[in-house]
This record gives C-alpha cells, sequence and structure tokens, in this order.
C-alpha cells in the first residue's frame, strides 16, 4: 500500500530499523541519552530560546495539543478557527475552563491578521491559539503576524506545528511562539505515538494550572531534564524518533520544503488538469494538497477506489467532508516517484467512477 495521508506519512528504512533495536527500561542510562540527544535536534527546529522546555510526549499530537492547554494557569484564550484542527483546540480550551473566544474564518481561507487585531484592542487574553498549517483544508496561516500581535497585546502564543515543523521554515523566537507541538508521524516521518513539544520560558511560568497529572509539564519536565520517573515512556519510539530527527537535519529544512513545493506544484497541476480543483482560496499550505474531486465524481467513493488500486489518500473533514481529496506531502510523502504511482492509480480509479 502507497501511503500519501497527510498523516501518518511513509517511514524511512532507517527509522524502520530503529524500532527493531533490542528493548531497554525507560530509565536506562543509554535510553536517558537518547532523550538529550531528541532533545537537542527538536531544539534545533523548534527553536524555542534559553529555559525552554523541550520533549517529546507519549501521545498522538493531540496531547500534545492538551498538553498546551491544560497547564496554563487561566484565561480567556483566543482561538483562530478555520478549519477541524483550529475548532479542536477551542472544544480542548472550553474543557479545561479557559474561556475561550472563537474567532472564525472561512474554510479555505488564511487567518486575518486585521481581524485578529481589532479583537485583541476589544479584550485583553491570556493566550492566542493558532493552527500553522490546517490539515482539513490544505490553508498555511500567517504564524509570524499572528505572533507579533500576540507579543503587542501581552498575550502568549499558542502555535499547532503538527503540518508544518520540520519541513517548513521555524523559529519559535523569530515568529513569537510560546507553546509549540507536532506529531511524530507528520513532517517527520517517524511512527505515531509521540508528540514533541516546546515552551518557551514565558509559558513554563504561566503554566501552573496542572488539570491533569499525565498532562503536568512540570513533572514531565523531571523526566526530560533530570531523569526522573514520571511514566513509561515508549523507547522504541524514542529510538525511531532520534533517527528521524537525524534524517530531517542532515537533508536541512530548506531542501526538504523545497521538495515539497516543488511535488505540490507539479501534482496540482496534473490534477488541474484532469478536472480537479484547488480547496484553498488562498495561502496553501505546502505540506497538504486539499483539492475537490471532478464534477459528478464523489470524493468518498474516489478515496476507496483508490485504496483498491493500492493508494490511501485521505478523504475531507470537518469542513470539508465529503468534498475533498487530502494528500499528504510531508517528509516521505514528499517524492515525486510516489505521486507518479498515484497518478496512473488515480486514472485507473476515474475510469471506473
Amino acid at each position: 500500500m502507497l501511503l500519501l495521508t497527510p498523516g501518518p506519512t511513509p517511514i524511512p528504512e532507517r527509522v524502520q530499523k530503529a524500532l527493531l533495536r533490542p528493548m531497554r527500561g525507560h530509565l536506562d542510562p543509554e535510553v536517558l541519552r537518547v532523550n538529550r540527544a531528541i532533545q537537542e535536534r527538536l531544539a534545533a527546529l523548534f527553536d524555542p530560546g534559553e529555559g525552554a522546555l523541550v520533549a517529546a510526549l507519549a501521545g498522538s499530537g493531540s496531547l500534545g495539543m492538551e498538553a498546551g492547554l491544560a497547564n496554563l494557569d487561566r484565561g480567556p484564550v483566543l482561538v483562530l478557527v478555520n478549519g477541524a484542527f483550529s475548532q479542536r483546540v477551542a472544544e480542548m480550551a472550553a474543557l479545561h475552563g479557559l474561556d475561550p473566544e472563537v474567532l472564525d474564518f472561512p474554510p479555505g481561507e488564511p487567518v486575518d491578521p486585521e481581524a485578529v487585531a481589532r479583537a485583541l484592542k476589544r479584550r485583553r487574553y491570556r493566550m492566542v491559539a493558532l493552527v500553522h498549517g490546517e490539515t482539513s483544508t490544505g490553508v498555511l496561516n500567517p504564524a509570524e503576524a499572528i505572533g507579533a500581535l500576540a507579543k503587542e497585546a501581552g498575550a502568549l502564543f499558542f502555535l499547532d506545528a503538527v503540518t508544518t515543523l520540520g519541513m517548513l521554515p521555524f523559529s519559535m523566537r523569530a515568529m513569537g511562539v510560546d507553546y509549540a507541538f507536532t506529531g511524530s508521524q507528520k513532517c517527520l516521518s517517524a511512527p505515531p505515538g509521540l508528540a514533541p513539544i516546546a515552551a518557551s520560558l514565558e509559558a513554563r511560568k504561566a503554566f501552573t494550572g496542572k488539570r491533569g497529572w499525565y498532562l503536568d509539564l512540570a513533572r514531565v519536565a523531571e523526566h526530560w531534564e533530570r531523569g526522573g520517573y514520571h511514566h513509561t515512556t515508549p523507547v522504541l519510539l524514542h529510538y525511531a524518533l532520534l533517527e528521524a530527527l537525524d534524517l530531517v537535519l542532515e537533508e536541512g529544512v530548506a531542501v526538504r520544503e523545497r521538495r515539497a513545493r516543488e511535488v505540490y506544484a507539479w501534482v496540482l497541476e496534473e490534477l488541474k488538469a484532469r478536472g480537479f480543483r484547488p480547496y484553498p482560496k488562498a495561502s496553501p499550505l505546502p505540506t497538504v494538497l486539499v483539492v475537490r474531486p471532478p464534477e459528478g465524481v464523489d470524493a468518498d467513493r474516489l478515496v476507496r477506489a483508490l485504496y483498491a488500486e493500492g493508494v490511501a489518500v485521505a478523504g475531507g473533514i470537518g469542513p470539508t467532508r465529503g468534498q475533498v481529496l487530502r494528500l499528504g506531502l510531508m517528509g516521505e510523502g514528499a517524492r515525486r516517484e510516489a505521486y507518479q504511482v498515484f497518478l496512473k492509480a488515480l486514472d485507473r480509479a476515474l475510469a471506473l467512477a
């Protein structure tokens, strides 16, 4: 099966082999050394500044999302919503009693900094939350502009970097980000099960909410920074993540970005020639290509037909459910050879549609 979903992504051979290493205890000195190496490499990608907490939580990217809210001392939180995953942030903020205020934008369009600036003048917020790359719609949001507005307003800036970290230029310091997270199975092309996070020194000072034992980042820091016991970590996933991070840094983010953008542009032109239409109205996300099928073709049926041809892609989610195909161009998914196979399978599937 050719895996071209917007997560999980294909795993390189070196990462796959790392999963075959002998099991060790989660407090074994060798495992703690691996953890330190993971922190060093994640810090190079996140660039969170001095005094930051960098770790890989044992769970999916959604755990990383929730940790950044469960630890916040108080609200209100301004949540910028233009898709399914930003809506998830709002739901979590409400569950944790953070008095979220949702600022909605049309799906398929990026967040408008001018609208955010107006909202920040009306009320004082503890945090502003943004999804950098909205996976449900394929839109890239203006993180740097929003970060500058948040800082000007004296608010912390929370950023979902699930479809950007490791494939697009990223610096928490330059973008004004206080808390960011991703999922191991996305741009890093590691197995699912880990949520890399980074919390700035300012975020750590504000993270005194402690609404949950497992999510308590002070307890997590005890393990990641001092080797103390918090929970049993998935050791083999740590080995795999370290290998994946090495591959990212060896190739370089600039090269990976160029690879994704080139494949995106080529595949989009091929799809347009077959009658597909891009879903994003502006600011497309280079790592997730979202398209409407040709007139008269059912999107979900086409996803199933492609699966029958040996190619896994995703249908819509949230506001795009039943309307689109979503194709992953993250990590090992952004390869021209893979999409040559996809296009041949697509032509066969369309002939039967």
